[in-house]
């Protein structure tokens, strides 16, 4: 019976690049295992995939019955929707320790890191495993991804060192051009309806009992939103009604000015201020050196709810 590797929900390139990679360590160590997806590509985890020439993980949302490995989280809401009827079998993560649970021990990779791959690929180094060519450079990409090129506040000496490493591997020279021409392809918002752009990289956490939706898009120049924020704000309110979510937050990430404005819907008036200690003017606000919604927005959103 083979195991399932699988990422969360709308997933990201570190979820798609990391189910990919673990499958293929797990396959090489004798556990046979399958790489999977819960949801459709973003334009940039395409743009990774045709690169190194990979195929899309098969997409498949029911696990009932089966084996399954978590990459990239460990929250409920981000997980199958069957998720309680299937074994769960190890989880990867970089995130903090979620909602999930298990009836039988399981192989936990956890760590403070800026991205799952980082740990994927210390899990190569531990079974010494070697890193095929095309693996290395979708490892690469998922972290210069995660990381906002080193950017973030998640990135650590670990995430940097992997990329070098796995550059090497993968024989490309200038590894942060690469990482620009992927967040050229996030950049691409042109003619893409709302709904599409909010759920690109969208997550559901549960807060203390609230559930709070945070989606985020990352660009080179937040002035390709100028045109279609009310369309972005009209859609993340429709969402926080459909889904009923406590809240419904959208972070619009400027990569080269290292910071974010977050369009906010919420009843709760008084939850940005307590938050972050600035309150929103018009439902939106701008959070100077925020670029990680790992590190610096859910965090504080918990304790704000708590």
């Amino acid at each position: 019976m083979s195991v399932y590797v699988v990422g969360h929900k709308i997933p990201d390139s570190d979820s798609i690049c990391g189910a990919i990679a673990l499958a293929y360590l797990k396959n090489q160590i004798g556990e046979p295992s399958i790489a999977a997806r819960l949801g459709d590509l973003s334009p940039e985890t395409a743009f990774i995939l045709e690169k190194f020439g990979f195929e899309a993980p098969e997409f498949k949302t029911s696990y009932a019955g089966e084996e399954v490995f978590i990459v990239d989280h460990s929250e409920l809401t981000q997980a199958p929707d069957d998720i309680a009827e299937a074994t769960i079998v190890g989880i990867v993560d970089h995130h903090k320790l979620g909602d999930l649970t298990t009836s039988t021990p399981l192989e936990c990779w956890i760590r403070p890191v800026g991205c799952s791959n980082t740990i994927i690929k210390m899990m190569y180094d531990f079974h010494g495993v070697a890193i095929p060519k095309d693996i290395a450079g979708i490892m690469m990409c998922a972290i210069l991804s995660d990381t906002v090129i080193f950017k973030s506040p998640t990135c650590t000496t670990a995430d940097i060192k992997c990329v070098e490493a796995l550059a090497e591997i993968a024989g490309i020279e200038d590894f942060k051009e690469l990482g620009m021409d992927m967040f050229k392809v996030k950049s691409a918002v042109e003619g893409t309806p709302a709904r599409d752009l909010v759920m690109r990289d969208f997550k559901d956490f549960n807060m203390n009992g609230n559930k709070i939706g945070i989606g985020q898009l990352e660009v080179i120049d937040l002035s390709v939103f100028d045109d279609i924020k009310a369309e972005l704000e009209a859609d993340i309110s429709a969402l926080k009604a459909e889904g009923e979510r406590h809240s419904v937050i959208l972070l619009l990430t400027d990569i080269m000015k290292e910071g974010s404005e977050l369009l906010v819907i919420t009843d709760d008036a008084g939850l940005i201020e307590r938050a972050y200690g600035i309150a929103c003017e018009n439902d939106r606000v701008w959070l100077d050196g925020v670029l990680s919604r790992k590190k610096q927005i859910v965090p504080q959103l918990q304790d704000a709810l708590a």
